[in-house]
């Protein structure tokens, strides 16, 4: 692909996951300093990921009959960073979760449509998306690092602004985007999307990748605010944050050997399972650095890998012109549904950090069975696995 287009993609995916680098792990942080307790953190954050559950379907049925991606990506854009804005006049308990909700409704519009504009660009490879994906996770690394800096040093209310500046970036990157070519034949293909959303395999690879995301609420919620109550700097908390995102470009750039030597289904249940093992080290030894550090490597599984052969597993599954609604059925039911139930029940179970180790125990048994259920796939995808590296 020209270069000019990679570097478009990189720059939006490098913006877009830089807000992730902010929001993961600082939210938690941010609503702490300004006095919420750890049940309406925990509500705050459902509402929010709840979200995801409907907004990326209402926008992808658009963008699957337009055809127009990028439409769509500068629209999310502009208005993510509208409603973003303002959470600096906004203190109460319910304007607030109402502009991060807002905020949330718009920013996840955006995903769904950049993997499908990528996928159509890079005509499936799998090498070339993880290079361009590889920019995501870079820019997570560094709004991490300055952010947990930058917070520390001044006040958690420079959150607001780092997110603004960060948003900014991202609407100004979509304007230099390009809309891709779609041909006719592949927006003439309408075989209903019902029959694979519904097909056997396809519902243990969701219910596996939802109990794969409820298992993250707690880390989204508490990790960063579970760190600082154990006296490690915000500088720190930044760099384990970074050391799981570092982890994860790797996998990215050497995605490549994993897809040829694996099935779909055991990267997918390989990187279940280990998450397991990884939340368990995160309940049981907090205080090891040493624990901390190899958990946060775990999260090359746990995201980069899972990720990586959950866009192939779509990508194979889903139609052409079902592209768009099959990204936002996945991000909507798994990360939407999943997050927002993990969140919620990680706020209920935290108690103000006395039930921090109980709370990362459901996150490794939560999962646990998640793994189980991607163990049950079919291993029909294996062929179609090495066609797109």
């Amino acid at each position: 692909m020209a270069s000019k287009q990679f570097a478009r993609l990189s720059s939006n995916y490098f913006w877009y996951f830089g807000i992730m680098g902010l929001v993961v792990p600082f939210l938690s942080m941010f609503l702490d300093a300004r006095g919420f307790n750890s049940l309406e953190i925990g509500e705050i954050l459902a509402v929010i990921t709840a979200t995801k559950i409907v907004a990326p379907t209402l926008w992808a049925q658009l963008a699957d009959k337009s055809g127009k991606q990028l439409t769509i990506v500068k629209m999310g854009a502009f208005l993510s960073l509208l409603s973003f804005s303002f959470i600096i006049w906004t203190v109460n308990y319910w304007p607030l979760m109402f502009s991060l909700a807002l905020f949330s409704l718009f920013w996840t519009a955006i995903l769904p449509q950049l993997e499908v504009m990528t996928l159509t660009s890079i005509r499936k490879s799998a090498k070339i998306y993880a290079r361009i994906r590889l920019w995501g996770s870079i820019g997570f690394i560094v709004a991490a690092i300055l952010s947990g800096e930058l917070i520390e040093r001044y006040s958690p209310e420079a959150f607001s602004y780092i997110g603004i500046f960060i948003l900014a970036g991202l609407f100004i990157s979509t304007l230099n985007s390009q809309q891709p070519r779609i041909t006719n034949a592949s927006l003439r293909n309408n075989i209903s999307i019902k029959k694979k959303v519904f097909n056997g395999n396809f519902l243990l690879f969701f219910f596996a990748g939802l109990m794969l995301q409820m298992s993250f609420g707690p880390y989204y919620v508490f990790f960063a605010l579970y760190l600082q109550n154990l006296d490690y700097s915000g500088f720190l908390i930044g760099i384990f944050i970074a050391i799981g995102v570092i982890a994860e470009v790797g996998i990215f750039i050497f995605a490549g050997l994993f897809f040829k030597s694996f099935s779909l289904k055991t990267l997918i249940s390989v990187s279940i399972l280990l998450t397991a093992v990884r939340w368990y080290m995160v309940g049981h030894f907090p205080e090891s650095d040493i624990a901390l550090a190899m958990s946060q490597l775990i999260h090359a599984l746990s995201f980069g890998l899972y990720h990586s052969a959950s866009i192939a597993f779509i990508q194979q599954h889903f139609n052409a012109n079902q592209q768009s609604r099959g990204q936002a059925i996945y991000i909507g039911g798994v990360y939407g549904v999943g997050g927002a139930i993990g969140a919620y029940i990680a706020g209920v179970l935290w108690l103000n950090g006395e039930g921090a180790m109980t709370t990362f125990d459901f996150a490794a048994i939560s999962a646990l069975i998640g793994g189980a259920l991607a163990l049950m796939m079919k291993n029909h995808c294996e062929d179609n696995s090495r066609q797109i590296d």
